[in-house]
């Protein structure tokens, strides 16, 4: 077997080490004589899984107790919807800043349940900026704020939380999550896809402030609810087992590493290390503005963009895979995260240093 070196902005990288293990375990779980895709979500063996991986996440994320962790379906665009529609009454405004791409889906969802606000655009610089927090518009009666840390499309990341002063502040870390050591307590809810930093598709995380469950208004039925998500113990309804299941090996493989601040420090290194092989060069180019870029998404661009087919074809015969650039953007990205190890970033990096040496 040959595995090759995946830059995929998403579906993403797994841990090889929880591929191996998934792998044993899918004959004969636990002595079970099944899988762990043919256990009941309620038994006991698999409640076990689930409290387990939460423990774990809340070890590593510093999760404090008034927070309740869900692990739900939908992804994080059902949660475009159903943050709004939880956390603001009707007559209620809500907040957004827009940084690129998905920050503008949240918003247009949003408000079509809700009457949303542009606290802030990057429009002006084509999303490679973010406008200063001081020129930002924000609501102090807004029932929260929602920013979006790091656009995956365009490469753009706010490193740290943004001042909301008591609007709860909302956050879709869905590219950055268990990318680095945060705060927990400075939000008042984070979600996140899994297929990034957590897991397989079909699993979303949602942290939230316990008292903010309680804003559900009258009349939003139980399954859209995450009150009831959240008493119910993620198991409203049949949750996706195998990707939560997924989602806790990849919990304990991080821990194996270090956690997230081991990790963190590698993901720094990472994206410094490919970051000064773009500038350093005449052939290649990033387009966000410094103080922004991403750890996790860096986009870059040919000097001559005919040679882009070229590049990604000579790529794939390296095992490099997955650079192509989202195609509302163009040029190339290289999705390094928590998976990809450092000698992965210099392989690329050397691979650009020869694609220029020959074509440049």
């Amino acid at each position: 077997m040959s595995r090759v070196i995946n830059f995929s902005a998403g579906p993403a990288a797994l841990p090889l080490e929880v591929l191996e293990r998934a792998k044993s375990d899918i004959p004969d779980w636990q002595g079970s004589g099944m899988s762990v895709m043919e256990v009941s979500h309620r038994s006991k063996a698999f409640i076990a899984v689930a409290e387990e991986a939460e423990a774990d996440l809340r070890d590593l994320m510093g999760i404090p107790d008034d927070y309740a962790v869900m692990f739900l379906q939908g992804g994080a665009t059902q949660q475009f919807a159903l943050l709004p529609m939880n956390l603001a009454q009707p007559d209620q405004t809500v907040d957004y800043l827009l940084t690129g791409s998905w920050s503008k889906k949240a918003f247009k969802e949003a408000s079509a349940v809700r009457k949303a606000q542009i606290a802030a655009d990057g429009v002006d610089s084509n999303y490679t900026d973010v406008p200063e927090q001081s020129a930002w518009k924000l609501d102090s009666n807004a029932a929260y704020f929602h920013y979006t840390p790091n656009e995956t499309i365009g490469g753009v990341e706010i490193h740290e939380p943004p001042q909301a002063g008591d609007v709860p502040l909302i956050a879709d870390m869905s590219s950055t999550i268990l990318s680095r050591p945060i705060d927990v307590s400075k939000f008042g809810a984070i979600y996140a896809g899994a297929q990034k930093n957590i897991g397989p598709a079909g699993l979303t995380l949602v942290i939230m402030r316990r008292d903010l469950l309680e804003r559900a208004p009258a009349g939003l039925p139980n399954i859209l609810k995450y009150k009831a998500h959240a008493e119910g113990g993620s198991m409203l309804n049949t949750p996706p087992t195998f990707a939560w299941y997924l989602a806790g090996l990849v919990f304990k493989w991080l821990k194996e590493q270090g956690g997230v601040t081991a990790i963190g420090e590698q993901n720094k290194q990472k994206a410094t290390m490919l970051y000064k092989a773009i500038d350093d060069s005449a052939f290649y180019a990033n387009p966000v503005a410094k103080p922004y870029r991403s750890w996790m998404n860096i986009p870059f661009t040919l000097a001559t963009p005919e040679l882009d087919g070229a590049f990604l074809a000579q790529a794939e015969t390296a095992g490099l895979m997955n650079l192509k650039g989202h195609r509302s953007v163009g040029g190339m990205r290289a999705s390094i995260y928590n998976v990809m190890n450092v000698a992965g970033v210099q392989t690329l990096i050397d691979f650009m240093a020869e694609f220029e040496r020959t074509n440049g």
